[in-house]
């Protein structure tokens, strides 16, 4: 069947089938949402590539994306001001680093199985798209803009509040993944006055799945290589080996 786009003031989704809004549906109740407009939803989960691959005039996702990574900023800062009193800005900073960062959302996605509602592209789908944590992450921040713009702040803050707020409790029960980047540059800029300098050493693998191996300079000695599926991740990686050399865990 062909698939026509549904223009709306937020952008042109593809039409929705019935089998579509029965997806739709599942995903609202695992969710436990509702969405007015379901047009909206479907965006959400339009990735880049499935709008380029489409016959018909179809937009992507990225700018719901922009728009829910500001929101869900919003409402974490302003549950860690209310609810933190004795934390300052620093703590709040190495709070809400992790439970917005990609690999957090893309847990959160996981549990809701957004992987299996995401509209991606035949080549994105072969290399693996739906279990790549950055497509999940971005899907989820665009979920956040869509509920935002389809509910208002309200229900936007009552959804990201209840996914996000047990991942503030497992950073401040000191159980989370550390983030060591963050925690070598703080260490670095006390000790020595200077920041860590990252270099890509080497770059393998066809463009949609490369890995990277990446080593850190601190002062005089230099650390790693380390290896990961993507820059940052292999930079957290390097950067656990420094941290661990010069602090200890």
């Amino acid at each position: 069947m062909a698939v026509f786009p549904k223009t709306s003031a937020y952008g042109k989704a593809p039409e929705i089938s019935q089998e579509r809004k029965r997806e739709l549906s599942l995903f609202q109740k695992q969710a436990s949402i509702k969405f007015k407009n379901l047009e909206l939803l479907n965006l959400a989960f339009c990735h880049r590539s499935f709008a380029n691959e489409s016959h018909t005039d179809v937009d992507n996702n990225e700018r719901l994306e922009f728009l829910g990574d500001s929101v869900l900023g919003l409402i974490v800062s302003d549950w860690l001001f209310l609810n933190l009193p004795n934390m300052d800005e620093g703590d709040f900073s190495r709070i809400k680093s992790f439970v917005v960062s990609e690999e957090s959302l893309a847990m959160i996605a996981k549990k809701l199985r957004v992987d299996n509602f995401i509209l991606i592209g035949k080549g994105e789908e072969f290399s693996g798209g739906r279990s790549k944590k950055a497509l999940l992450a971005d899907c989820m921040e665009a979920i956040f803009g869509a509920y935002y713009l389809d509910s208002g702040f309200k229900a936007a803050t009552d959804l990201v509040q209840r996914l996000l707020i047990p991942e503030i409790k497992v950073v401040l029960a000191n159980k989370h993944r550390k983030d060591y980047k963050t925690m070598l540059q703080e260490y670095v800029q006390k000790r020595y006055k200077t920041y860590p300098r990252y270099e890509v050493v080497k770059k393998t693998g066809p463009e949609h799945d490369n890995t990277f191996w990446v080593k850190v300079t601190v002062h005089k000695s230099t650390y790693g290589p380390a290896v990961g599926n993507n820059k940052k991740e292999a930079e957290q990686a390097v950067a656990k080996i420094a941290h661990d050399k010069l602090v200890g865990d």
